[in-house]
């Protein structure tokens, strides 16, 4: 996609977006892995937060699962918010122990590990919005791992575009507007560096799975399937809703 092109149409729709998320008043915190969409995340929210005013911070979490990998993951996140001149903040935490307390997979409990550190850190420094960067591929492949596993109608809404993590703090998507392919062309356009979690190669892992082979299976059937799924989750999601 042409650079003129992007900003002309890509850029807009991701402003509008996010102009319903994050106001003036907000203090914005971004978890930010390292990866394409986090940085690209990252990068876009410190661009409106110039024209909005609002305030804006990063936070790392470190499962300890990945050793090298992870530190060097680590390392990037703060190379990359010197450079932004963003501040970070590195939480560790022991996705192993959360995940046995628990009875958890790996996987589930890095994520609660995660979301429990997300809110102490969003606590620690006064979030009122924690922004996360799922996108429209990320709806996807939520929608179809919900309807494999079985799910209620409840499951086909997929990811939500907001929802409470705790008290006076909300988290919100604003990528969710735009593909995957759109959150590469944005870290093309502004000349962006990111880290590869190998582990989403995996087809171990359903959602990889779902990525690689079932996905791209049907959007030779149906060019547009990406899009129709996510539209879908919004339309069930607004429905529960009422």
């Amino acid at each position: 996609m042409p650079k003129k092109n992007f900003n002309a149409s890509v850029l807009p729709k991701m402003r509008a977006f996010t102009s319903k998320l994050i106001t003036r008043k907000d203090c914005v915190l971004v978890g930010l892995s390292g990866g394409a969409d986090s940085v690209c995340l990252l990068h876009f929210l410190q661009y409106v937060a110039k024209e909005k005013h609002f305030a804006l911070a990063a936070v790392h979490v470190n499962h300890g699962l990945r050793g090298r990998a992870a530190a060097a993951d680590e390392k990037f996140c703060k190379t990359l918010c010197q450079q932004l001149g963003i501040d970070l903040f590195v939480k560790k935490v022991n996705a192993k122990a959360v995940a046995k307390k628990y009875d958890l997979s790996p996987e589930h409990g890095a994520r609660k590990a995660r979301y429990q550190a997300y809110a102490q850190i969003a606590k620690k420094w006064g979030a009122t919005k924690l922004a996360l960067g799922h996108h429209l591929d990320d709806q996807a492949e939520t929608f179809l791992l919900n309807l494999l596993r079985g799910t209620k109608a409840q499951g086909l809404a997929g990811i939500p575009l907001h929802r409470p993590l705790g008290p006076g703090v909300e988290i919100v998507r604003p990528l969710l507007c735009i593909t995957r392919a759109q959150v590469e062309e944005y870290l093309r356009q502004n000349q962006l560096a990111h880290v590869t979690d190998q582990t989403n190669f995996d087809d171990a892992y359903r959602r990889n799975w779902v990525r690689g082979t079932l996905l791209p299976l049907l959007e030779s059937k149906q060019p547009q399937i990406r899009q129709h799924l996510a539209q879908f989750a919004a339309e069930i999601a607004a429905l529960i809703q009422k």
